[in-house]
């Protein structure tokens, strides 16, 4: 069961990697707008490190290192998540509920990650 769910944390890390680059322009909506540079170099560069930490959790030499790197990048990607939030407090309540439901969302991916590190051998 714990490489069942290393290799899905590992597939979603890498999912929404290409994701970045497939659709930026949402990714970019939701850059805080406090960060330096422009948004679309965040984008790239957090698409970047979700491939980097999901091909770390898929091999098993590196799983531990890669699922803890995987619970900082949860963890590092909140704000974005306010960001999200805030911007959509306006939007019909569908949507507004989906970008609240975002913010305490990251907390069971964090715990799944460090889950994950804790298993691996």
């Amino acid at each position: 069961m714990s490489t069942r769910s290393a290799k899905l944390l590992s597939g979603l890390l890498l999912g929404a990697g290409v994701a970045h680059f497939v659709i930026p322009r949402q990714f970019d909506a939701i850059v805080p707008r406090a960060l330096p540079g422009r948004p679309r170099q965040w984008t790239y560069a957090s698409g970047v490190a979700e491939l980097a930490v999901g091909a770390a959790v898929a091999m098993p030499r590196t799983r531990r290192v890669g699922a803890l790197a995987a619970a900082g990048l949860f963890a590092a990607v909140l704000p974005a998540n306010i960001q999200m939030a805030y911007d959509w407090r306006g939007r019909p309540a569908a949507q507004r509920n989906a970008a609240l439901a975002r913010v305490p969302g990251q907390i069971p991916l964090v715990l799944w990650a460090l889950r994950v590190r804790r298993n691996a051998s």
